[in-house]
């Protein structure tokens, strides 16, 4: 399993550029059909405006597309798809909707405008980190409850469950790396009275600052 960054709120921005109207929209997409049908739902949308230029990359960036939509050869899909390849982000799909003002904005300006939108809807959107991680269960008394919550929190931990039976059972993921020093501090924490079962292991997803 390898790290990568993507999100998963559906963003949207808009930039005006001499009266042309740039809406970008963003939305986590993991195949070429997600995408496919994120754009067609785009197009039913926004059925009235004069282009709806895409690019995406999905299947973990190892699948790419884009299309002008209309717009002069090379103003549009490829500058877009530029900016998300620059930015590490994969698993998405962006689609730039273009209402013309009236003003021709020349290829350069084409170019910029597009590169723009998809740099703004990406900075306006929360990028996660998709990282290798364990999911572990602790069973402990209720007594021990709140300093367990605190060293799970404390390492980095990110609790996804609690049960609160005859005792208290929690569910957290936490990165694979950390779990040799989970298991340390658990250990010295509660003189080895607790133990964890690991559940699972998947990528997880934890906020990117």
């Amino acid at each position: 399993m390898k790290e990568y960054l993507t999100v998963f709120e559906q963003t949207q921005t808009e930039y005006v550029e001499k009266r042309s109207r740039f809406i970008a929209t963003l939305r986590h997409c993991e195949t070429e059909a997600d995408a496919n049908a994120f754009l067609e739902e785009m197009r039913s949308k926004y059925w009235d405006a004069r282009h709806n230029c895409f690019a995406y990359s999905v299947n973990r960036g190892k699948l790419c597309r884009f299309s002008d939509d209309g717009e002069p050869h090379g103003t549009a899909g490829k500058p877009m798809l530029d900016v998300i390849v620059g930015s590490g982000v994969t698993d998405i799909a962006v689609v730039v909707t273009r209402y013309f003002g009236g003003v021709l904005l020349g290829t350069g300006g084409l170019v910029r405008a597009y590169s723009k939108s998809v740099q703004d809807v990406l900075q306006s959107a929360e990028v996660v980190k998709m990282v290798p991680s364990a999911v572990l269960s602790v069973c402990c008394d209720y007594t021990d409850h709140g300093k367990l919550v605190n060293l799970i929190t404390a390492c980095g931990g990110n609790i996804t469950d609690t049960q609160f039976t005859q005792n208290v059972t929690v569910e957290f993921c936490i990165r694979a790396e950390d779990v040799d020093g989970f298991q340390k501090k658990l250990t010295e924490t509660f003189s080895a009275r607790l133990k964890f079962e690991v559940i699972s292991e998947k990528l997880m997803p934890f906020k990117e600052i």
